[in-house]
């Protein structure tokens, strides 16, 4: 096999460009990749539990212990003790937070358009359906 024959090449390609050029664009907010998917993710639905935060990113928990650490640090979550659970704890976005969502979905929308100026729009739309259709196989 060629590895522009190997799936597992090409996303880890694609994935390590992707990620270089999204940590340059959030530089800028004193960010970087690793919280993208835990901002976005509370943007659509917070208050959830750090361990469901770990799941719907795909980080071990420990993980995400240090990345909300950075955040709350910064000033961007707060963490709330579950009440009938101690060790549990839901995760807000503070209004600086909350402030991010726009700048930031800005760019990581021109990190997406860098990237899919290679293909034609029905390419695009085609090539997201595709990549929507095998990460919901493979879960």
């Amino acid at each position: 096999m060629e590895r522009f024959e190997s799936l597992s090449y090409l996303i880890s390609h694609l994935n390590i460009a992707l990620q270089q050029e999204l940590d340059t664009r959030l530089k800028r907010y004193e960010l970087d990749s690793k919280i993208w998917p835990v901002l976005f993710t509370l943007w659509q639905e917070e208050g959830i539990s750090q361990t469901e935060l770990s799941k719907r990113c795909d980080v071990a928990n420990y993980t995400m212990t240090r990345l909300l650490d950075n955040l709350q640090v910064q000033g961007f979550i707060t963490r709330h003790q579950e009440a009938d659970n101690r060790r549990s704890f839901q995760i807000f976005l503070t209004d600086n937070g909350k402030a991010l969502e726009q700048d930031l979905i800005h760019e990581a929308e021109w990190v997406n358009q860098h990237f899919l100026t290679a293909l034609t729009d029905s390419e695009q739309v085609e090539f997201m359906r595709l990549l929507n259709k095998v990460n919901h196989f493979s879960q």
